[in-house]
């Protein structure tokens, strides 16, 4: 059916004829544009109880708050769920008073069908320096046998050498290794070497390869080419993570799917958007309908939403969740700062009473990642290069250093993308040596002794792990605890 009329366009007079489209049609998706990737069911991570809640509440959500949720979650279909590593560990033995590896146990018994996946940080494990082959391995045994499936490792460097032994014992003891590409804008990254990255993770063996984007950088077009060219030189699933820092993340997915990405990261609602992930349902209701549809349904998705409401009401109610922070952050665009690291620095700023000079700290950041090399920002090289440019604001440029920083320099986080200059390494390590080999080959096993010293607290064998990783802060845990069972009895 069409529809004939007159229009007058400059004073002339033309016939237009306009075909009509049947109610509820639609054009067909598929073949919108003949350079999309081959049409797939993409697959959602939902992050609510690891990065979400980390990126919004600083990781303070208890294993109470999140119980009631469980068998909504179950019933989903997410490709999995992250919901341990990063800075969970720390957070539940420092400020929650719960053993991080019985929260691991009590998640997989209510996890029926449910795969669950946790962020490791290489040779890093969950701490900030990097430990012995001996406990990364006893680290990754313990995770798999508590119930995680799926292990995404990263290196802050993007050091595959300090990422390797993690991948080879997840996939010696019969777990799923996810090999991570941490994302970042500096000279030497280009596609070409992402895809070198990728082409080492996939000759260790690893499952699957995650593009990390900490901070929210990755543009929509980026994010496109950067996984055509993965899908080119690949056959591994390509999973995407990002952060709504900048507002970008959801434009990002969707091309990121367009050229072929399987898996991306989301958050149910209460805690998406801002410093956290695209929201899951506004990403299952965008591809519905299209080649690339989830199969998830909303009101499965409203179930587990229902549930986290109260917690982010009862975060917002008590300051926990700051109002300030739920929008779109330029800073990060122009600075390249995830969130988290910013709230550090202004943090610090105000301990020292200087506050008023945050712009100059702002651009001093850039100038430090400079300097040491062009790290990525991600734990633990955010925090080194964020401090240190606290410092020189406030003291005068390398005046006084970090021993991360000074770490750094020498090559004991790994090696750098770009060489330091010897200028630099003068002004930071003076004649203090370097080093170019993996590090970890440096440090002799530690588990043994880390047995014996706190051998009057153990009471399973992950507590040797946690003592292994937070020394001061596990053994404060366990003597709360000891005091808890006493005065039970």
């Amino acid at each position: 059916m069409s529809n004939r009329f007159s229009m007058n366009v400059g004073g002339k007079s033309f016939d237009v004829e306009i075909e009509e489209i049947g109610a509820g049609s639609r054009p067909d998706v598929a073949s919108l544009s003949s350079c999309m990737a081959p049409a797939h069911k993409v697959g959602i991570m939902e992050t609510v109880l690891r990065d979400a809640q980390q990126s919004l509440i600083a990781t303070r959500m208890t294993t109470k708050e999140m119980e009631p949720a469980f068998e909504a979650i179950d019933a989903v279909g997410y490709r999995c769920i992250e919901m341990w590593g990063g800075a969970t560990f720390d957070s539940c033995l420092r400020f929650l008073h719960e053993d991080p590896w019985e929260r691991i146990r009590t998640i997989r018994r209510a996890m029926k069908h449910t795969k669950l996946q946790m962020l490791l940080r290489g040779q890093n494990v969950l701490g900030y320096k990097n430990y012995a082959d001996d406990v990364v391995d006893a680290f990754v045994e313990k995770s798999l046998k508590n119930g995680i499936d799926i292990i995404r490792v990263f290196d802050a460097l993007n050091d595959m050498r300090n990422v390797e032994r993690a991948i080879h014992t997840t996939k010696k003891l019969g777990g799923n290794a996810q090999g991570c590409i941490v994302f970042t804008i500096a000279p030497t990254y280009t596609v070409d070497k992402y895809v070198g990255i990728a082409r080492e993770l996939e000759q260790m063996g690893v499952d699957s390869i995650a593009i990390k984007d900490m901070a929210g950088l990755l543009t929509p077009y980026e994010t496109y080419d950067l996984v055509a060219a993965l899908k080119k030189m690949t056959n591994l699933p390509i999973q995407i993570h990002s952060h709504y820092t900048t507002g970008l993340a959801g434009q990002s997915y969707l091309k990121g799917i367009e050229a072929g990405a399987d898996v991306v990261d989301c958050a149910i609602s209460p805690f998406a958007m801002a410093t956290s992930q695209p929201c899951t349902e506004t990403m299952v209701a965008a591809l519905k309908g299209t080649p690339y549809d989830t199969g998830i349904n909303l009101e499965a998705l409203n179930a587990v939403a229902q549930v986290f409401m109260p917690v982010r009401e009862k975060a917002l109610e008590s300051g926990l969740l700051d109002a300030k922070v739920m929008g779109v952050d330029v800073n990060a665009l122009i600075y390249q700062l995830p969130g988290g690291m910013i709230s550090n620095m202004v943090s610090q700023l105000k301990q020292a009473n200087m506050l008023d000079r945050y712009q100059e700290v702002l651009k001093e950041v850039p100038q430090v990642r400079a300097d040491l090399g062009y790290p990525p920002l991600v734990t633990p090289t955010s925090q080194i290069v964020g401090t240190q440019a606290v410092f020189n604001v406030m003291m005068g440029r390398y005046v006084q250093c970090t021993k991360e920083t000074k770490a750094l320099v020498k090559g004991e986080y790994g090696r750098a993308s770009v060489p330091i200059s010897d200028e630099i390494k003068q002004l930071i390590i003076g004649d203090e040596p370097t080093i170019d080999c993996r590090p970890a080959d440096l440090i002799e096993p530690q588990m043994a002794k880390f047995r014996d010293e706190i051998k009057e607290y153990v009471q399973q064998e992950e507590d040797v792990l946690s003592y292994a990783i937070f020394p001061q802060v596990a053994l404060d845990f366990f003597k709360w605890r000891k005091e808890q069972q006493e005065n039970k009895v």
